[in-house]
């Protein structure tokens, strides 16, 4: 892929653009698994697409509680959803 960068999710190896969101990324790594968990245990998408609705929260490069719907990816980016 031209323009490519690799990425990390949940310790898959993934290529994605340059410029890709970091909630696009966790899509194409699991699409429709999104990157939270209730406390009921179901699945959370993204929703607003903006940072207000928290459900892209990630952790990456060890720092928890990142927007990926605010972050872009950067080369070698690790990527942890909730699971």
């Amino acid at each position: 892929m031209t323009g490519s960068i690799p990425v990390t999710v949940d310790g898959r190896a993934l290529q994605v653009r340059a410029g890709t969101m970091v909630a696009a990324a966790v899509e194409l790594a699991a699409p429709g698994r999104g990157a939270r968990i209730s406390p009921g245990g179901d699945r959370r998408q993204p929703l607003c697409g903006m940072g207000v609705c928290g459900e892209c929260r990630v952790t990456v490069d060890g720092r928890a509680h990142r927007l990926g719907c605010r972050t872009l990816c950067a080369p070698g980016m690790e990527i942890l959803t909730d699971g």
